[in-house]
């Protein structure tokens, strides 16, 4: 099962397993990231377009504890949802994506 977790909650859930590295994995298109983009806050931000998941997920560790990211919670659930049957035991979709990032956390990222 794949964790929800709002904007504002995700430092929370990353710390519920301090021992894991933690993940935000954006899962946009390249135009999408320079449309709107979230600084790393105590997590590594990791870019990788949802379609070219299968054939990079050798860059993630299943050690991590990864968090997807989208424009507004779709692409992510999918992208989480492989990631948890493929051997990720610690991963969330990050609910609403960077849309509800922008409204819930930091009003300073664009809405797109």
């Amino acid at each position: 099962m794949v964790d929800q977790v709002p904007p504002n909650r995700l430092a929370d859930w990353f710390a519920l397993d301090a021992a894991a590295s933690p993940v935000l994995l954006d899962v946009r298109e390249p135009w999408e990231r320079q449309t709107a983009s979230i600084a790393p806050q105590g997590f590594t931000l990791v870019a990788i377009p949802m379609n070219e998941i299968p054939a990079r997920l050798s860059e993630l560790e299943p050690g991590q504890r990864i968090a997807c990211l989208c424009h507004h919670g779709a692409r992510s659930q999918r992208v989480a949802a492989f990631l948890a049957q493929n051997g990720f035991p610690e991963v969330a979709n990050v609910a609403g994506g960077i849309d509800a990032w922008s409204i819930q956390h930091d009003p300073s990222v664009p809405r797109y």
